[in-house]
């Protein structure tokens, strides 16, 4: 099917056929990001040498891309692959993609976790974080390179999730303690310290939604990272609002991301708990986090 072409008519090849599931905008970032890993081959690399044969092994190894990709597979897992808060990070089908969303609510944290915020007791101790359901870990490995001096924990149940965060934090040259939790069995928490701050991106999407979501989250991202039963869907909320009775520190912070339609929800939950209970907008104006701070 892809014998004997040259490098620009691969190219276009990839794009006509990415267009059958894809539109030519989505297109043309897959064709682009695939020429990117494979070949090396950037926009203009790939004008400047239009007119090459691509290598038979090259030719093949896209030629199965892109077949992954046209049964809705997400590019980032078939490369490998996904950009967060400026870095590459390893995925593959045990770890949720991250979302540009949740870059804000990293950025959030970045901008309000200050040692100056803190009591003046304990200005000369470190940051401690802990970021629940870390999957990639991307979460915690973008807080400890811009956060440097703090102490990060992160926790997840899943073993495979786990080892891919661990790879990605030893490509970004960061130290954090990685732990494997079931996070929902209290008992599991004894091991954990107080945090200044807890941060989390747990599931959230009602089994029932299933159906409404994207091909390619649905049918590929991990389950056990984006569902809830359609009876509980506060089940982690629940679960870190209770965690934070004892493991906040004074004056911590807690951030969540959460379901847009059950916003009120959350924060009616947090307020029995939490004063300065705030839910926050992400850039498409969704209610999309919240954050609450210091116990009623």
């Amino acid at each position: 099917m892809f014998a004997n072409m040259t490098v620009g008519q691969l190219h276009r090849k990839l794009l006509t056929e990415l267009q059958k599931i894809y539109t030519a905008s989505e297109s043309g970032i897959i064709s682009d990001w695939v020429f990117e890993k494979r070949l090396q081959f950037n926009k203009s690399d790939i004008i400047k040498n239009s007119k090459e044969l691509v290598g038979e092994s090259y030719v093949n190894k896209i030629q199965s891309d892109l077949h992954r990709l046209l049964e809705h597979e997400p590019v980032q897992y078939v490369l490998e692959e996904a950009w967060f808060y400026k870095m590459k990070l390893k995925v593959n089908r045990h770890v949720l993609i991250p979302r540009p969303e949740t870059e804000e609510l990293v950025e959030m944290v970045i901008k309000q976790t200050t040692d100056d915020r803190r009591p003046t007791t304990e200005k000369q101790q470190p940051t401690t974080i802990i970021d629940i359901g870390t999957g990639s870990g991307c979460i915690a490995i973008a807080l400890k390179k811009y956060l440097p001096n703090a102490l990060i924990t992160a926790v997840d149940i899943s073993d495979e999730a786990l080892t891919i965060a661990k790879e990605n934090a030893l490509e970004q040259k960061v130290v954090i303690d990685f732990k494997r939790i079931n996070f929902l069995n209290d008992a599991e928490w004894e091991n954990l310290q107080q945090y200044h701050v807890i941060i989390s991106n747990p599931p959230y999407i009602p089994f029932n939604e299933k159906e409404k979501l994207d091909k390619n989250v649905a049918g590929y991202e991990p389950a056990v990272a984006l569902f809830v039963p359609d009876d509980e869907p506060l089940l982690f909320y629940k679960k870190i609002a209770f965690f934070g009775k004892n493991h906040l520190a004074r004056d911590g912070k807690i951030f969540v991301e959460i379901h847009e339609n059950f916003a009120e929800k959350v924060f009616n939950l947090f307020s029995t708990i939490y004063f300065n209970v705030e839910i926050k907008k992400d850039i498409y104006g969704r209610n999309r986090m919240i954050t609450a701070t210091q116990f009623l």
